[in-house]
């Protein structure tokens, strides 16, 4: 069985409004949606609205770059590796954590989430079940645009449990 470790999220992302009227972290439990309850035809076909190049330069913007080495997958759920040294093949450890802690399941960890509200880029990271795996959420993912953190984090749970059946890496970004 695999120890897993949390770190606190703040010391992760390097786009977290320090502001305090705007610093949320909303820790929610919001185990019994699923992607096809929060999301129409329409809303589900904006899921890839950004173009991978678009994707990419959100997501530098949203990792503290002391963290370099992580791996983007498709619908914007990424996971950091804190110590490169100790991975054989970041390919195939990436989709094993995605495969194993991606999809959520109603009643179980994989449901809770936590919104972030990010200064350096437009957007937000979900954050949840899976050490060092998060999701961006861009303002045009959002129909609503006075959207909370809980329809945000939906979107962002949603997104992740696609990445966590469908794994597809985009991007890989390694240390020198």
């Amino acid at each position: 069985m695999k120890n897993i470790y949390h770190i606190p999220i703040l010391i992760l992302l390097f786009s977290c409004n320090p502001t305090k009227e705007n610093n949320k972290v909303t820790n929610l439990n919001a185990t019994e949606t699923t992607i096809n309850e929060i999301a129409s035809d329409k809303q589900k076909k904006q899921l890839n609205k950004m173009t991978n190049k678009e994707l990419i330069e959100h997501v530098k913007l949203a990792i503290n770059p002391k963290f370099q080495n992580w791996v983007l997958f498709k619908n914007g759920t990424y996971i950091i590796f804190d110590d490169i040294t100790k991975v054989k093949d970041i390919n195939r450890d990436a989709i094993a954590l995605m495969k194993e802690y991606g999809p959520a399941f109603a009643g179980g960890p994989a449901g809770d989430f936590n919104t972030i509200h990010l200064t350096k880029t437009e957007g937000w990271i979900v954050s949840g079940h899976g050490y060092g795996m998060y999701t961006y959420v861009s303002p045009s993912e959002i129909q609503n645009k006075t959207a909370n953190d809980l329809e945000i984090g939906l979107l962002g749970r949603s997104k992740r449990d696609i990445d966590g059946k469908s794994p597809e890496i985009i991007y890989i970004n390694k240390s020198k």
